[in-house]
C-alpha cells in the first residue's frame, strides 16, 4: 500500500487533491475501486468517467476538468501508467543465491548476488553480471556472456557463446543461439552449412516466450538497444534487428535481413531474406516484405477482413485478374485508348 502523495513524487507527476489517500493497486476503468489508481491514455475514453469508481487517475491535464477526484496529471498518461506500474510489480524476487540442485560449472564467473533457481544448468566459462537471474531449468551454453540485472525466465536455452547486455528479459522457453536454418543442396541432397557465428543481444532487450534468434553462419545474428521482440517470433540467421525496433507475435525476419532503428514489425508479418529495411518503418499485420524498404513509413500488405460472402466473391475475381486485364487492354486497343499524344496526332 502507498499513498497518492508518493506516488506523485516517485512518479514525479502534479497532484491534484488529497497526498494521503491510500493507493492500493492498479487497475482498470471499468473494474477500479476506490483504492485503485487508474488512467486515460486517449480522450475518447474520457465518457467513461462517469461510471468509474477509481480513487484516482492519471491524466492529461487537458482533460483534469473531465474529473472531479484526485488526479496524478501527466503529457503523457501512458507513460506514466507503465512507469506505475514498476512500483506495483509483484513478480517474484531473486533469491541472489545459487539454489543446491542447479548445476554451475566450476569456471562460471559470478557476479554479486547472482541468482541460480533449482534445475538450471550453467555450463563452463559462463560469465554472469551482477543480479544476473537464471530461471528454474533454463540451459546457459558454454562460454556464453550476460550483463547484470538481465532476467533468464525458466526452461529457456541460451545455447554457446551467445552475447546478452545488460537489464535484458528473455521470457520462458525462447531459445537464443540455436543453429540458423543454413543446408547446400546436392546430388546426394541437404548438406548441413554448420553455423559458426553467434548471437548478439545489445542492452535493455526484452524477448518474449517461444521466440527463437538463430546463430548465424559467418556473420553473428544482432538484436540492438531498446529492441522489444513479442512471443513466437523468428529471427533468422545472420539477421539484425536496430535498436528500439519492435517486433510482434509470429513475425518472421529471414537470414541476414538488417531491420532498421524504429521500426514496427506488426504481427504475422514476414521477411525474405538479404533484404535491408530503413529506420522508422512500420510494416502492417501479416505485411509480406519480398524487397528492400528504403523509405520510412507504412507499409502494409494482408488482406484487411470481410464478411464470409464478400471475400469469397473477392477471392474468385483474384483468380480472374490476369484474364481480366487482357480483356480491359484489348478492349482499350479496340477503343484506340492508351496511344500517346505523338501517335494520335
Amino acid at each position: 500500500m502507498t499513498t497518492l502523495g508518493e506516488l506523485a513524487k516517485a512518479l514525479e507527476l502534479e497532484l491534484r487533491g488529497d497526498p494521503t489517500r491510500s493507493i492500493v493497486s492498479l487497475a482498470a476503468l471499468e473494474s477500479a475501486t476506490a483504492e485503485d489508481l487508474s488512467f486515460v491514455s486517449e480522450k475518447k475514453h474520457l465518457p467513461k468517467l462517469a461510471d468509474t469508481g477509481a480513487g484516482a487517475l492519471i491524466l492529461h491535464p487537458d482533460w483534469a476538468d473531465a474529473w472531479p477526484g484526485c488526479a496524478l496529471l501527466s503529457a503523457t498518461p501512458y507513460v506514466a501508467f507503465a512507469r506505475a506500474t514498476r512500483i506495483f510489480d509483484n513478480h517474484p524476487r531473486a533469491s541472489g543465491q545459487v539454489h543446491q540442485n542447479a548445476f554451475v560449472a566450476d569456471s562460471v564467473r559470478l557476479g554479486a548476488a547472482v541468482s541460480v533457481d533449482s534445475g538450471a544448468c550453467v555450463e563452463a566459462d559462463v560469465v554472469l553480471g551482477d543480479r544476473v537471474w537464471i530461471g528454474a531449468g533454463a540451459y546457459i551454453g558454454h562460454g556464453t556472456q550476460i550483463g547484470a540485472d538481465t532476467v533468464i525466465k525458466p526452461n529457456t536455452v541460451i545455447c554457446h557463446q551467445v552475447t546478452i547486455g545488460e537489464r535484458c528479459t528473455i521470457h520462458p522457453n525462447t531459445t537464443i543461439g540455436a543453429d540458423g536454418f543454413g543446408f547446400a543442396p546436392s546430388a546426394e541432397g541437404w548438406v548441413k552449412i554448420e553455423q559458426l557465428a553467434s548471437v548478439i543481444i545489445g542492452n535493455d532487450v526484452e524477448i518474449g516466450a517461444n521466440s527463437a534468434v538463430d546463430r548465424g553462419a559467418l556473420e553473428d545474428t544482432v538484436v540492438e538497444d531498446g529492441a522489444i521482440i513479442d512471443n513466437m517470433v523468428q529471427i533468422g540467421h545472420g539477421a539484425r534487428v536496430g535498436s528500439r525496433t519492435a517486433i510482434a507475435s509470429q513475425a518472421g525476419i529471414s537470414g541476414s535481413t538488417h531491420i532498421g532503428a524504429r521500426c514496427v514489425i506488426a504481427g504475422q508479418a514476414g521477411m525474405a531474406g538479404h533484404l535491408t529495411i530503413a529506420d522508422d518503418v512500420h510494416i502492417g499485420g501479416q505485411g509480406r516484405v519480398a524487397s528492400s524498404v528504403t523509405e520510412p513509413g507504412h507499409y502494409s500488405s494482408g488482406t484487411p477482413i470481410q464478411p464470409l460472402r464478400a471475400w469469397l466473391r473477392s477471392a474468385s475475381r483474384f483468380t480472374q485478374l490476369d484474364q481480366m486485364a487482357r480483356r480491359l487492354a484489348e478492349l482499350e486497343k479496340a477503343a484506340g485508348l492508351g496511344q500517346n499524344e505523338d501517335d494520335s496526332a
